[in-house]
């Protein structure tokens, strides 16, 4: 395509960007609550307990979005990605003056700078609407990850067979190297746990990274997967020190790894050939 109609289509899905980092921030806030909802039920099954109904069902859907201070829900023209947040609301809830966490735009810019990108660099294809899939999905992970030390299952199994699906066609990879990258990103971190686990007696890291590391072996390729294990490992280990140095993070407080992971996987996407490169002939 001719630069201008590369930039004309990076605009306007930097502006779908936008709207789904919106919806990104609703699952970032919701469903570790529908999760913790579902097991509170389930509990309450196994003991034969009755099912005592929530004081309020969540879906990503309903209720209406609204302030978690003061109860005022959230209309439309306070919604507008970035623009509310920045010119109308400056930062504060409409109805009580309390101050909205500034993660909300980030996760918006973030969401459309990043799937401007991705169209960018993809161009009209089928690549491109796989690799925005993949990373608006990181972002959702690396978030509530953040939030939880979590990483539903709900989005990294989908986001593993959804890579597979893709790469039927040779996609992004072709399908052997998918299959292997899932199979290997797993066994590869599953090996790592219960290593240290035997070692030390501890967990040092939850199931749901094994599963991301599989999503991203699926999409990328089991060629990626030591790229993006180098560099989640050292940004991590950067990240952690800093933490504990600078901010007296307790040696004892765990530290989420799936950010790392989904930077890391966002990174290999779209440079992990020349970093894999660069990095082999480093070492030859």
């Amino acid at each position: 395509m001719l630069p201008d109609s590369m930039g004309g289509l990076a605009a306007i899905v930097g502006l779908l960007g936008l709207c789904v980092g919106s919806f990104l921030n609703v699952v970032i806030h919701r469903l570790p609550k529908m999760m913790e909802q579902e097991w509170q039920a389930q509990c309450a099954e196994l003991r034969g307990e009755a099912l005592s109904p929530a004081s309020e069902s969540l879906t990503l859907s309903t209720p209406r979005s609204r302030c978690p201070a003061c109860g005022h829900k959230i209309s439309a023209l306070e919604n507008i990605p970035l623009i509310s947040y920045l010119l109308i609301l400056k930062g504060k809830c409409a109805g009580c003056g309390t101050s909205i966490s500034p993660r909300y735009p980030l996760v918006e810019a973030a969401t459309g700078l990043l799937s401007a990108y991705t169209a960018w660099h993809f161009g009209p294809t089928l690549a491109m609407v796989g690799a925005l899939l993949l990373v608006w999905s990181l972002i959702a992970l690396a978030a509530i990850d953040l939030d939880t030390q979590l990483l539903p299952d709900s989005i990294t199994l989908p986001l593993l067979w959804l890579g597979i699906a893709f790469n039927l066609a040779g996609t992004i990879v072709d399908l052997p190297t998918s299959t292997i990258g899932a199979m290997a990103g797993y066994l590869a971190l599953w090996s790592v746990y219960w290593l240290f686990k035997l070692t030390t007696g501890k967990e040092g890291m939850g199931y749901g990274d094994f599963k991301l590391l599989a999503a991203l072996g699926a999409w990328l390729g089991w060629q990626m997967l030591p790229t993006i294990i180098l560099l989640s490992s050292v940004v991590g280990a950067i990240v952690g020190i800093t933490l504990i140095v600078a901010a007296r993070h307790g040696r004892n407080v765990p530290i989420p790894f799936g950010p790392y992971l989904a930077a890391a996987g966002v990174i290999a996407l779209f440079w992990g050939p020349q970093l894999t490169n660069r990095y082999l002939g480093l070492i030859a």
